[in-house]
């Protein structure tokens, strides 16, 4: 079993994480600050560290950074969030981290994440590195969801320099479940092309019913409406039979 580190401001977010490592067979340290987390990672050379990112001193992405920058970052590193997007999963990714976990964490992902992340070799130092194919796992945050998206952002290193795309896949399988995304672009045309594709996948699959969508996305109506115009979805489309 493995020595895991778990970095975290919420009391009840460690005791947590650690009652279930625990009960795992792993060894288990507990640090609720970014200095805590330094000292232990320098005395105890985890070999997994779930780090959150919203913390009041110096946040996650931070301190990933600080041990990439420093050499320190021979361990994975799963990131830990109750306010995920696309954009913090690609930052977190781009310096080291190997996973993305949206609280509230479900007993299923986290087992899964940290089987997948202690099976995986030790991340190299440096950041970005070449590497052949670097990919992060993240659930984002789907109100009221049954079919859950899993985006994986991943580096394919080639003659060229790096260029990261994104790859959004919907299980199970349904209408315009698979896309690609190109992330060499500004910030804000790659989160419309995301949007887009996400809402026309949801219309497509709800036969255009507006309400279903609303209630799946977790988005009041009125505001869905705007927020698909404002993409450029097309209406009408995907509207068989179904209800505005």
């Amino acid at each position: 079993m493995a020595t895991i580190l778990v970095v975290d401001d919420e009391l009840g977010i460690r005791a947590l994480l650690s009652e279930i490592l625990t009960d795992e067979g792993h060894a288990v340290e507990l640090a609720e600050n970014a200095a805590e987390a330094r000292a232990i990672r320098e005395r105890l050379k985890p070999e997994l560290v779930l780090l959150d990112i919203w913390m009041p001193d110096v946040d996650g992405i931070t301190l990933l950074k600080e041990w990439g920058a420093s050499g320190q970052l021979t361990m994975p590193v799963i990131m830990m969030s109750g306010h995920g997007t696309i954009d913090t999963a690609v930052e977190a990714t781009k310096f080291g981290a190997m996973a993305f976990l949206e609280k509230p964490i479900t007993l299923q992902k986290l087992l899964r994440a940290v089987e997948q992340a202690l099976a995986k070799p030790a991340p190299r130092p440096a950041m970005p590195a070449p590497l052949h194919a670097h990919s992060l796992a993240t659930v984002m945050p789907m109100s009221n969801q049954q079919t859950p998206m899993r985006a994986e952002v991943t580096y394919l290193h080639e003659a060229a320099p790096m260029v990261p795309h994104l790859h959004v896949v919907a299980a199970p399988l349904g209408p315009q479940s698979e896309q690609s995304f190109e992330l060499d672009r500004p910030l804000r045309e790659a989160r419309d092309a995301f949007e887009k594709s996400y809402f026309e996948f949801h219309l497509a699959k709800e036969n255009g019913s507006m309400t279903r969508v609303a209630e799946k996305t977790g988005l009041e109506r009125t505001h869905l409406y705007r927020k698909l115009k404002q993409l450029g979805v097309d209406l009408t489309r995907n509207k068989r039979g179904g209800s505005l």
